[in-house]
Parts: C-alpha cells; structure tokens; sequence
C-alpha cells in the first residue's frame, strides 16, 4: 500500500505495518538508521538471519518478513521496550535544532554528481561521493539548513567482476526501487512530480526522488520516464557516462534541471555550494533566475552569485577536468546566453582556460570564475590547485590565488565500528559526539585498556577475514570456481597474521602494485616464517581505463601465485559495505600515490579512526595529519617507483613488522596499541566531518550569510 506523507511524498517500498509498530516504517525512510547503532540493533533484533541475507537494509527486510512474525513481536516486552527507545531517539533528534555556529547560515544548496549513503542506494563512484554523503550526514547531526541535489541513476553504477584471468568486467549494479531507502515526490494532484528541463530541445523530463539522510532531504532527478526518447531516457543512467555528448547534457540536467526542482518545490536558500564542476551550470541558472525574476542587470547578478557560492575542487591536475567544445557548448546554449544578455564570446569567456584557449570549455574554470569562494580540499592541494589555476586568476605569485581549503573530513559515527562507537560512549561520555571535534576530549582514548583495544580491533579483524571468506564461499557455490581463484580472492586468509590493506581506485597514479615491484623481496616478507605478512587488496578501475584493469590483473595474478601461499589477496567489487569491513578490520593501510596526485585521500582517516595504522607517502590530508607516532611515512618529495618500493620494503620490514609481533608480558603488542590509541587520539577530531563543517560555516557559509543579509538591507 501507498503512503502518502504531509510533505506530499510517498513511498513503494514498505509494507503496512500494524499501529504498535508503525515507526518502523518511518525509521527505515530515514537514513539516521545507519550511523546509530541503537537504530541498527534494533532492526536485527526484527530477524538476524533476514538482516544478514538482506545486507543490512531494513526495507528488504520488512518485505520479506511474515505478519505472523512481526504480529508476535508486538507481543514481546523485550524488543518493544527497544522499539520505543529507538523512536524516541529518532523523533528527538530529528526535533533537536541545535546549530554549532554563533551566527546560523542562511540555507545551503549543494549539488554534486554522487553521493555515498548506503548501498542500497548505489548512486556513487567512490571518494567523492563518500564526501558528499558524509557532508550531508554531518549537516543533519549539526542541523545545518542544508538541501541536495544529484541524480538517481537507475542502472546505478557498473559492478565489478573480476574473470579468471584477472581482468576486470563489469555487470550493471541497478537501484531496486522496491527495497530502497527512497520515495516519489508527488504534485498537487498526487502524480509522481515530474519537471521540464529548461532550454533543451527537444524537451527532456525528468522525475524526482527524494533520500531522507536525517534532517537533510537529498532530491534526485531521472530522466528514465516515458515522456523522453530513448537517447533522453539514458541520461541519469550512468554515473560519468563516457559519451561527451551524453555527459554534457546530464550536466545540464543536474545543474540547471536541479535550480529548476528546487524552484518547483519552493526551498528557499540563499547559498549554493557545488562539489567539483560537474553540477557548474546551476550558477548560470541562478544568473538567469535573478535577471528575469528580481529585475537586475546582468553585472549585479554575477556578482550576487558570485558573493554567495562555494566552489570546492578535488582534481590536482588539468588534464582531468570536464571540457566541451565551442561547437557543442553553441549547439546547446545558442539561445541561452540571450537569456542572459551575453553574446557568445562573453558566455564561452567563462568556461576559457588561459593555459589552453582553444580546448573548448572548462567546467573547473567555470566554478572558478563564478564563485568567490574556492577550496581545495586539503592544505597540500591547496597548494597544487593555485599552482595549476594561477593564471585562471591572472596571478604569477600562488600566494595571490584566492584559493583557501577545507582537508576533507569523515562522519565518524558512519565509519566507526559499532563496538567502538558503544565504548567511545562509556569512555567519552554519551554526549561526546557533540563535542567531537575538540581534541583534549579524545585524550580519555589513552585510559582505556589495552585488553579492550586490541580485543575489539581482532573481533574486527576475525569479522572481516570470515567476510571475505563467504564472498568467495558464495561465489563458489553460484557459479563454481577454480582453486586459484578461490585462493587470489582470499579464501586463504588468516586473522592472526599482520594484515596491510590497499582500497581505492585502480588507476596509474595511486600505484596500486607498487608493492609489488620486487616480488622476490616480498616473497620474503610474506613469507617469514616467524613473522608473516598478508595484503588485501580491493579496488575499482575505471570501465575504460585499460591501463588501470592491466594493474589489477598484474595484482590477481600475483595473488594466484602459488608461492605467496594464499597471503595476497584481491576482492572484487569494492563499495561502502566492504570498505567498512576493511578499514577496521586491517592492521595497516597503505596508501602510495604518485606526487603530489592525492587530493585528499579520505579511506585512510576511517581507517585511523578505528585504530588502524596509516602508512602513506605524505600526500593527501597524510602531511597534516602524520605526528610520527601515529602511523608511518616513507618516500621523498619526488616519487620514483624504484626509491618508493624500496623505502616502503626497509618500513614493513624494519619498523611495522617487529612492532607487530612483539609481544608484552600479556601477549599483547603493547607497541602498537599504543600507535593505534595515538592514531585514533590525533585523527579523529581534526579530521572529522564536523571539523570540515565548521572549517565550511567559518570560511564560508556564515561570511556569505552575512552577504546576503547586507544585500536584503539594502535592497
């Protein structure tokens, strides 16, 4: 049955639910569920065995379970005890109205092609995304006046399949609508609402979706409706279609098509902040918005976007920004600059990267020119991003480049374990969430045992070893397998010996082998007969970077190599739930990317936070973060993959190993716990979601508020 909300929205996914239980219903449209572990336990308590099968997603769950069960647990004291705790948690936060900020922000939009949330949800390729969602995440916990903006992806996103061979194929990941977490908007007649996008012809429709992610509302556009041609349908498809052509269009859909839901829906805010340049054209809509409804000329309108957006990029390098030719931009936009009272070479002025004039134009320029404010997204970045966009800004000296940046952060009561967050709560206090942020409250890491670290780290660490174990087991069981392979993807796996985990993107610039750059010295270290080794590996190429399938196929051969005994390891089809299993269940994450390529790099903050150590070229948000206590740095300023293998060979053998296994009069490494308490002491609050929020309300939001409420003034 249909449910049709106050706020006009309804959902196809949940059953009816009996009147005692009714809020379960609410509780799993609603994402809080999965960064609370009381909102977890709470839907296992419904049925273990049909919250495993439907991995963890409460919909599927209620789908499948029978009346009989559910009507019998009404019946039960324990769990409705539970159940009512839980909602009232769940109602009382979503009434909290607390702001950390002396002066509350105006209302934020913020756009981007993907986002993180949960799996069911596959809208995401990988670090941007997870960014996104947790910004969304953090916004709700803080109550930031924040909407978003993205696409819904029907076929969602391509999952990975790794052949016998080695080589990587792909298989679509598609959204289940029936059992995901998302729900039609309806118009005033109770129709799903669909939208024209404004200046495409021939016309092109779009439906919209909304994602409760606690208190924020995530809105999602999909032109896969029967009111568009096939070609029109294929828009929101994919996530980064390859085809320039298409690619243009769906960023056209999601900036300009996204000003126009939120016109539509009437959210009112004052702020719009775009994630990387995909979503870039919105800031001309909000030109266009301004001229033709509030009546001012164009040079006021710029400058009112301009004052009032926030651009943040995360590429370090030119070449891997969007650009489209003059032609295609003219095709499109022919009679939208009109709109704007520009001529042609005035509209493609803004897209016109000096370094390259004839290129076409740039997206990443675009957000530069039209935003006044720009971050990088961490302080090593932010160097290399005004390095590379100096002349953008007509600047010879960096210094002058009025770039700032935010280090990214992550939403830790996301990415911690469950067992870690429960005792941080007994160690903290349970109001020690609020107060995150604040370093000398992490301190009280330091009183807790040794005992209880390193016994949750290896209730982690035996989780995901048995994890990957029924991957394969699974696998074998569907489509029969052969024993190598069975072996390469870590069946063979053990809990008890030092464990390095590597999980990103497969591509040429994060070196995903370079530990494999002398297979006879890590045959050595593998294979130590007192002190063994083992590496998991786990990562996505690209569908059409072939050099970057040719380095995981060069991983799973290794891996299939009788000598390494099973200790190598690659798992298929790395995504939100794998990665939480990995980055607290590995003893070490390694992390070597050429320099200085890694933005920010955020799968190495989750890991620390959970006590798992970092060993890392100092890139990313690492040179920040690194005290020489809480994890490990090797190579130099310049990356050379012979001098960087070697060094990370001297750091695993010389350092990592002989700290690992040295044990204290209990057994224990006391070492090491020791760096993991650090680790989680140092990381924690200064690379947290709410650091990053409150590092984007100070630079930022609160100062364009104050724009914007100026400008009202006098007006």
């Amino acid at each position: 049955m249909e449910k049709i909300k106050q706020d006009g929205s309804t959902n196809i996914a949940i059953p009816e639910l009996s009147e005692e239980i009714a809020g379960l219903g609410e509780i799993a449209l609603n994402l809080w569920w999965t960064w609370n572990p009381r909102g977890k336990g709470l839907f296992e308590l419904l049925n273990p065995y049909l919250w495993k099968e439907s991995g963890q997603n409460p919909i599927e769950m209620l789908k499948k379970i029978h009346k009989e069960e559910l009507q019998n647990l009404c019946k039960n004291e324990n769990f409705m005890r539970e159940y009512r705790y839980v909602r009232a948690l769940f109602k009382q936060y979503m009434n909290d109205k607390t702001v950390y900020s002396e002066e509350e922000p105006l209302p934020i939009a913020y756009f981007c092609a993907e986002y993180g949330l949960h799996h069911s949800i596959p809208i995401y390729s990988g670090g941007l995304g997870f960014l996104a969602g947790d910004i969304l995440k953090e916004s709700s916990d803080m109550g930031l006046p924040m909407v978003g903006i993205g696409f819904m992806y029907p076929e969602g996103y391509v999952r990975q399949v790794i052949g016998s061979d080695g080589w990587q194929n792909g298989a679509n990941e598609t959204i289940d609508k029936d059992t995901a977490p998302i729900e039609r908007v309806l118009d005033k007649d109770g129709n799903h609402l669909t939208i024209q996008i404004p200046f495409i012809d021939p016309p092109v429709f779009a439906t919209i979706w909304k994602i409760n992610v606690g208190r924020v509302t995530l809105y999602l556009l999909d032109t896969d409706i029967d009111q568009n041609d096939p070609w029109d349908r294929q828009i929101s498809s994919h996530l980064y279609t390859p085809d320039i052509h298409q690619r243009l269009r769906q960023q056209i859909v999601l900036g300009i098509g996204g000003y126009r839901v939120l016109e539509v829906l009437g959210v009112k805010y004052s702020i719009l902040h775009l994630n990387e340049g995909h979503p870039a054209f919105a800031l001309f809509e909000r030109v266009r918005t301004l001229i033709e409804n509030e009546k001012i000329g164009l040079e006021d309108a710029l400058e009112r976007v301009r004052t009032t957006s926030i651009f943040t990029t995360h590429t370090p390098l030119q070449a891997a920004t969007d650009v489209y030719s003059f032609d295609m931009m003219s095709h499109y936009f022919g009679d939208y600059w009109k709109r704007l009272g520009m001529d042609k070479e005035q509209f493609m002025r803004f897209g016109l990267n000096p370094d390259a004039p004839q290129s076409g134009f740039n997206m990443t320029v675009f957000g530069l020119k039209m935003c006044d404010h720009i971050n990088a997204v961490s302080k090593k970045h932010c160097e290399v991003t005004k390095e590379i966009w100096k002349n953008v800004f007509d600047q010879a000296d960096t210094a002058s480049v009025p770039i700032d940046y935010v280090t990214n952060g992550v939403h830790l009561p996301t990415w911690l374990g469950d067992e870690l967050f429960e005792e941080l709560d007994r160690a903290l206090g349970e109001n020690w969430s609020h107060m995150q942020a604040e370093p000398d409250l992490w301190l009280r890491i330091q009183d807790l045992s040794d005992h209880k670290i390193w016994n949750l780290h290896y209730i982690y660490k035996v989780r995901m070893v048995n994890f990957i174990r029924e991957l394969v087991r699974r696998k074998w069981a569907d489509e029969g397998i052969d024993p190598l392979v069975a072996m390469a993807e870590g069946v063979m796996l053990d809990p008890d010996i030092l464990t390095i985990g590597f999980a990103r993107r497969m591509t040429g610039y994060k070196r995903p082998d370079l530990i494999l750059h002398d297979l006879d010295r890590l045959d050595r270290i593998i294979n130590n007969f007192e002190r063994p080794v083992q590496i998991i590996f786990a990562g996505k190429a690209h569908p059409s970077d072939n050099p970057g399938k040719k380095i995981l196929q060069r991983i799973f051969k290794a891996a299939q190599d009788p000598r390494f005994r099973g200790r190598i390891a690659f798992v298929e089809d790395y995504g939100e739930s794998l990665a939480k299993y990995l980055v607290r269940g590995c003893d070490v994450w390694l992390n070597n990317p050429v320099l200085p390529m890694e933005a920010c790099g955020t799968s190495g903050i989750k890991a620390s936070i959970n006590g798992t150590l970092h060993c890392s070229s100092l890139d990313g948000w690492w040179p920040e973060g690194y005290n020489g206590e809480n994890g490990w740095a090797f190579g130099g300023d310049v990356s050379n993959d012979e001098a960087d293998a070697a060094a990370l060979y001297d750091t695993i053998e010389q350092k990592i190993v002989p700290l690992y296994y040295t044990l204290d009069e209990q057994k224990r490494p006391g070492g090491w716990i020791r760096m993991m308490k650090e680790a989680m002491v140092s990381v924690s609050p200064v690379f947290s979601a709410r650091r990053m929020m409150k590092d984007y309300l100070n630079k930022f939001y609160i100062p364009a508020s104050r724009i914007v409420r100026n400008m009202e003034k006098t007006s």
